[in-house]
């Protein structure tokens, strides 16, 4: 299964992106026997449109517009599932033992995501209750792609 992550914005150089950067690297070799291959990154632009709903609908199609038809989505929200580092692991070995091709985990941008966007997910994430910068997000997002491959194959990265 191929991830890809979607996100509105760009993260600038420096050390938030070197350190989701050294993740992303670490889940592309780790994923790959798995049959998770990181498919990459890609950002897109805050929407300048007028109203909110008019932003998450435009947010929204910036985010799915370059995903290959019948991708699977994954979208972070606050309002979404706090899972356990073991439980995502699963929920990631299950979609893609279903037959899964592509999967998107996708983040919006200051206004949240799209209501239809969050409807038609597979998975509705949150990584806490609290609300936290897009760049950290990110970071914590790659970071627990990492964990979950070396979850699935049984290395000490993970302690319990």
């Amino acid at each position: 299964m191929r991830l890809t992550i979607a996100a509105i914005g760009r993260m600038k150089a420096g050390p938030e992106r070197d350190l989701a950067a050294r993740y992303l690297e670490r889940l592309a070799k780790s994923g790959a026997p798995l049959g998770l291959d990181y498919a990459g990154l890609v950002e897109q632009p805050e929407s300048r449109l007028g109203t909110v709903p008019e932003r998450k609908r435009d947010e929204a199609a910036r985010l799915t517009g370059p995903l290959p038809d019948k991708t699977g989505l994954v979208v972070l929200d606050e309002t979404g599932k706090i899972l356990s580092s073991e439980t995502f692991a699963e929920e990631l070995a299950r979609l893609r033992d279903e037959g899964l091709r592509d999967l998107a985990l996708l983040i919006g941008g200051p206004d949240g995501i799209d209501p239809d966007l969050r409807g038609q997910a597979r998975l509705v994430l949150s990584l806490g209750r609290m609300t936290w910068p897009h760049q950290i997000a990110r970071i914590l997002l790659a970071e627990q792609l990492y964990r979950a491959t070396t979850i699935l194959a049984g290395h000490p990265y993970h302690r319990v």
